[in-house]
C-alpha cells in the first residue's frame, strides 16, 4: 500500500474508533444494543435473526470479521446463537452511518441514517429483496424505540445521472452531489470496506479518478479493499434550489437542523462559482491534523461555514438564530450539571462557542428550558425559524434566476415537495396551523378560556382564546393566544396543537351565541375522541393529485341552536317533527349553525363555519365544491348535534342528505342531475355536473326546467374541435379542482394539445403546441414559484405550484391520467 495512504488509513481507523465511542456515550441501552446488532443482521440471513428474508437476499459484508463480542451480543440481546454463514461470498461493500451520529449535533432526538453500499452489478431482484430486509430491520428497531433508516447506495451512484425516487427520508432528485458532500464529511464506518476518498491526497482532487486509477494499476492499492464513490468533478451549483426545498421540507419536523443546512446552501451559492464544499475543508484538515477536535466535527464545520457567510453579509439577526439552533441541537444544557463525564469534549466545544458569542447566564437558561416552553414561546420560536428558512429560500431562488442555473430536481419531485411545503406552511382562511414542529414536547394548558366579543365593540367581533381562568385577575395582563370569528377554529387549533387534554379546564364567557359551558366541553371531547392529531404523512401519490377530503367531522348547532329557546313547547308537538330543514308552520330550519373540521389527503386540517339563515345550503355546497368527480369519498364522516331537542333526527337528516349528494357528485354516470332542497320555506336546486355543483334559488318550478334547458344547450368548457380523443373533455372536467392550477397534456402522434384549468375551474386550450413539454413545465414552475405583481422576492412565497398531467390511452381506447414525468432537468 502507498505509504501516505497507509498513514492516513491508520489515522482514519483511529478517529473512527473515537467517534463510535463518542456516539455510544449518548445512546441509551437499547440504542447501543440495536447499533451493535444490526450489522450482524445484514452479514447473516437466518430464520433465527430479525429481518430474515426467504430467498436469494444479498448477505455478507466485505472484510467484516466475527468476534467473541458479536457472539455475546447475539446471546445477550437476541438470545440466539451465532449462525453459520453458508457462503463465502460477501455481497455487500459496507455499512456507513451518516448525518449527526458521533458529531456535536447528535442528540436524544437523532435517528440513525445508514447507507448500505453494494456493487452496482447486483441483480435488480436481489436488490429488491435487500430493500425488503432493510425495512424488516427498521421495523424491528422500532420495537425498541430506535429510528434506524437504511438507504441502498450502489457504488456507481455518483458517477451516473440521478434517477432516485423521493420518499419521506430519501431526497430523490432534489440533491445528488451535495448528498455526497454530506456523506464524505459525516460518514462513520460501521462495517465493511474503508472509504477511499479521505485517503487520496487533497492536491489530487482535480484529477481524482486518474490518480486512483494509477494507484490501482501500479498495485499500490487493491480496488477490492475500498469503497470508492468518486471525487467532486464539478461544483453542484444546480442542486442548490432542490436541496433547499428538501431542507425546508425536513424543517417541518426538524427546524433547528434545517436552518443550519438551508443557510449552508445559501453560503455555497454566495461563493459561486468558486464554492468550497465543507467536505473539502474536512479532507484537508483530516490529512494535515494529527488529533481529532472540533475542526473535524461536521456540525462545527457547518456552523463555521455559515457563520463566516452571515458575518460577511452583516446579517447579525440570522446569525443569532443559527447560533441558537446549533446550541439547541447539541442539547448540552450548559446551565445544568454535566451528565456524561466521558463526553466532556462535547461540552467543552459548546462552552467555547458560547463564550465566543458572549451569551449571558440568562440567555443560556432560557434555551435550556426549551422542553418546558409553552404556546407563547413556541409560537414565537416557530415564527423566527420559519422566517429564517424562507429568507434563505428567497435568496436561493434569486440566485438561481440571476445566474440562469439549471436545476437538477425533476418536475415531479418539485411539485411534490412544493405541495408538502404548501400544506405545512401556507396560511389560509380556515386552515388550522400547527405551531410546534418538535420545538417543545408538551403544550398542555391546565386552563383555557373562550371569550366572545359581539359586534360594535372596541375589539373586533369574534372569539378570543386565553390560557388562564376567566376569574383570574391576571386575565387583563395575559395576552390572547388567538382570535377567530368562530369558536370551532379555536377548538380545533387547541386540539391539533396539544393544548387540550382530558384534564384541561374550559371556561366560557358568551355574549351572543347559544353556546354553554357544558356544550363547549362536549364539543371538544367529541373532537378529541375521533379526530387524531398524528396520522401517517401524505404519500407522494396523494400529493400528485388534487387534494380530497379524507376525514370529515360535522358539528351541528354549536353556536346557534333554534330549538334551545323552545321552553314552552309541548312534548306532543315536539314529537310531530316532519322535516328538520323546513319545520312547522313557520318553515323553520332546525339547524342554526354548522361547523366543519376536516383533514384532506395533503394532511391539511381545516375548519369552516356557517350560521346564516341558509347555513345548510352553504355547507352542502362548500363540501361538494371540495370534491372533484374522480375523487374518492371521505374515508370517515362523523356527525354530532348539540340541539336541546331532536338531536338524533337532525343528525340523521343532515347525514342522509349529505351522503346522497356526495354520491351524486362522485358518480360519473349521474351527470347533469338536479336535486331540490326546501329550507326555511325556500327552494334551492343543486345541479350536479362534471365540473362541479352549482346552486340556484328557485322562485318557481319553471326555473328548474329553464336552468336545465340552458345547461343542455351550453357546450363543454373545452373546445372539442381540435381534440384527438373524444373523451378528453370528460376526463379533464372530472379531475379539475377548486384552488388548483392544472395543466393537461393531450398527446398525439406528432405533437400535443395543452389544456389549462385555473383555480376557478375555467379552462383555456392551446392546440398543436410546438416545443418541448419539459421546457414548458420548467418555465411555468419558474413563473409560479416567484410570481407576484411587483416581482419582489421579499413578497409572499408561492408553494402552490401547478399540477401537470399526461392524458394517455389504453389498448381499448379508454383514457387515463397520470402525473407528468419529465425527461430532463428543470431550469429556473
Amino acid at each position: 500500500m502507498n505509504h501516505e495512504i497507509k498513514r492516513l488509513c491508520q489515522k482514519a481507523d483511529q478517529f473512527n474508533r473515537l467517534r463510535i465511542q463518542s456516539a455510544q456515550v449518548l445512546m441509551n441501552e437499547e440504542e447501543i444494543n440495536v447499533f451493535q446488532t444490526f450489522p450482524l443482521l445484514f452479514h447473516f440471513n437466518h430464520p433465527t435473526l430479525p429481518g430474515y428474508i426467504d430467498g436469494d437476499v444479498p448477505t455478507g459484508i466485505h472484510l467484516y470479521e466475527i468476534t467473541d463480542k458479536h457472539r455475546d451480543i447475539l446471546a445477550n440481546f437476541l438470545e440466539v446463537e451465532l449462525p453459520v454463514k453458508t457462503s463465502n461470498i460477501n455481497d455487500l461493500i459496507g455499512l456507513y452511518a451518516m448525518g449527526s451520529t458521533s458529531s456535536v449535533g447528535q442528540s436524544s432526538e437523532s435517528d440513525f441514517d445508514i447507507w448500505i453500499c453494494y456493487p452496482h452489478q447486483l441483480e435488480p431482484e436481489r436488490i429488491k429483496l435487500l430493500n425488503e430486509k432493510a425495512w424488516n430491520i427498521t421495523h424491528w428497531a422500532n420495537n425498541f424505540n430506535v429510528e434506524l433508516n437504511f438507504f441502498l447506495i450502489p457504488d456507481n451512484k455518483f458517477r451516473v445521472d440521478n434517477d432516485a425516487n423521493m420518499t419521506y427520508d430519501a431526497c430523490g432528485s432534489s440533491q445528488h452531489m451535495l448528498l455526497l458532500d454530506e456523506f464524505y464529511r459525516t460518514a462513520l464506518h460501521i462495517a465493511g470496506k474503508r472509504i477511499l476518498w479521505r485517503q487520496i491526497p487533497f492536491e489530487h482532487e482535480q484529477n481524482y479518478d486518474q490518480y486512483v486509477k494509477s494507484l490501482y494499476e501500479s498495485g499500490e492499492l487493491n480496488p477490492q479493499d475500498w469503497l470508492d464513490l468518486g471525487g467532486f468533478h464539478r461544483i453542484p451549483a444546480e442542486e442548490y434550489f432542490g436541496a433547499t426545498l428538501w431542507q425546508l421540507y425536513k424543517g417541518i419536523d426538524n427546524p433547528y437542523k434545517a436552518v443550519l443546512k438551508t443557510i449552508l446552501m445559501e453560503a455555497y451559492s454566495w461563493e459561486y462559482p468558486n464554492t468550497e464544499l465543507i467536505a473539502m475543508s474536512y479532507k484537508k484538515t483530516f490529512q494535515e491534523q494529527t488529533y481529532y477536535d472540533e475542526n473535524l466535527d461536521p456540525y462545527c464545520l457547518m456552523l463555521n461555514k455559515v457563520t463566516s457567510y452571515l458575518m460577511s453579509i452583516n446579517d447579525s439577526k440570522r446569525l443569532e438564530v443559527v447560533r441558537a439552533c446549533f446550541y439547541l441541537k447539541t442539547e448540552e444544557n450548559l446551565s445544568k450539571k454535566e451528565i456524561h463525564d466521558n463526553n466532556a469534549w462535547r461540552r467543552s466545544i459548546v462552552s467555547k462557542f458560547v463564550k465566543q458569542w458572549g451569551w449571558n447566564d440568562q440567555e443560556i437558561a432560557y434555551l435550556d428550558n426549551r422542553k418546558n416552553w409553552k404556546v407563547s414561546e413556541v409560537s414565537k420560536a416557530k415564527d423566527v425559524l420559519l422566517e429564517t428558512l424562507m429568507g434563505s429560500y428567497r435568496k436561493l431562488l434569486s440566485f438561481a434566476r440571476d445566474n440562469n442555473i439549471s436545476e437538477s430536481i425533476s418536475a415531479e419531485d418539485l411539485g411534490i415537495l412544493s405541495r408538502k411545503l404548501y400544506a405545512a406552511h401556507e396560511t389560509l382562511p380556515g386552515k388550522v396551523d400547527l405551531i410546534n414542529p418538535n420545538i417543545s414536547p408538551d403544550l398542555f394548558e391546565p386552563d383555557l378560556s373562550f371569550i366572545q366579543v359581539p359586534e360594535n365593540r372596541t375589539n373586533p367581533a369574534g372569539w378570543y382564546l386565553y390560557n388562564c381562568p376567566i376569574e383570574n385577575n391576571a386575565l387583563m395582563q395575559t395576552p390572547k393566544l388567538m382570535h377567530a370569528k368562530y369558536i370551532s377554529k379555536l377548538i380545533s387549533w387547541c386540539h391539533m396543537n396539544g393544548l387540550y387534554d382530558e384534564e384541561t379546564r374550559l371556561h366560557l364567557y358568551n355574549q351572543g351565541s347559544d353556546l354553554v359551558e357544558q356544550k363547549l366541553n362536549q364539543f371538544i371531547q367529541d373532537l378529541h375522541s375521533i379526530f387524531p392529531i398524528y396520522v401517517p404523512k401524505a404519500s407522494n401519490q396523494a400529493l400528485s393529485r388534487p387534494c380530497e377530503i379524507k376525514h370529515l367531522t360535522i358539528f351541528l348547532n354549536v353556536e346557534k341552536d333554534p330549538t334551545r329557546h323552545w321552553q314552552d313547547t309541548q312534548e306532543s308537538v315536539l314529537n310531530q317533527i316532519d322535516d328538520v330543514f323546513s319545520c312547522g308552520e313557520h318553515k323553520e330550519c332546525l339547524i342554526g349553525s354548522i361547523d366543519l373540521i376536516y383533514r384532506n389527503s395533503w394532511n391539511e386540517v381545516r375548519s369552516l363555519h356557517f350560521d346564516n339563515e341558509f347555513a345548510v345550503v352553504d355547507a352542502l355546497t362548500t363540501i361538494l365544491g371540495k370534491m372533484h368527480q374522480e375523487a374518492r369519498p371521505p374515508e370517515q364522516i362523523d356527525i354530532f348535534c348539540y340541539s336541546r331537542y331532536f338531536t338524533q333526527q337532525i343528525s340523521q337528516a343532515f347525514y342522509k342528505k349529505l351522503n346522497e349528494y356526495i354520491q351524486l357528485r362522485l358518480d360519473s354516470i349521474a351527470q347533469r342531475s338536479v336535486q331540490t332542497l326546501w329550507t326555511r320555506g325556500r327552494k334551492f336546486a343543486f345541479y350536479f355536473e362534471r365540473t362541479g355543483v352549482t346552486l340556484q334559488h328557485l322562485e318557481s318550478t319553471v326555473d328548474i326546467y329553464s336552468h336545465i334547458s340552458n345547461k343542455k344547450l351550453s357546450t363543454s368548457a373545452i373546445n372539442l374541435k381540435n381534440t384527438h380523443f373524444t373523451e378528453t373533455a370528460e376526463i379533464i372536467e372530472s379531475h379539475i379542482s377548486d384552488g388548483l392550477i392544472q395543466f393537461f397534456f393531450e398527446n398525439y402522434h406528432g405533437g400535443f394539445n395543452v389544456y389549462i384549468a385555473n383555480a376557478d375551474n375555467e379552462i383555456e386550450t392551446f392546440h398543436h403546441f410546438s416545443g418541448s413539454k419539459d421546457d414548458l413545465v420548467q418555465n411555468v414552475n419558474r413563473f409560479y414559484a416567484s410570481n407576484n405583481p411587483s416581482n419582489d422576492l421579499d413578497e409572499q412565497i408561492n408553494f402552490n405550484l401547478p399540477q401537470f398531467y399526461d392524458i394517455g390511452a389504453l389498448e381499448d381506447g379508454k383514457l387515463f391520467l397520470s402525473p407528468y414525468k419529465s425527461n430532463g432537468k428543470n431550469s429556473f
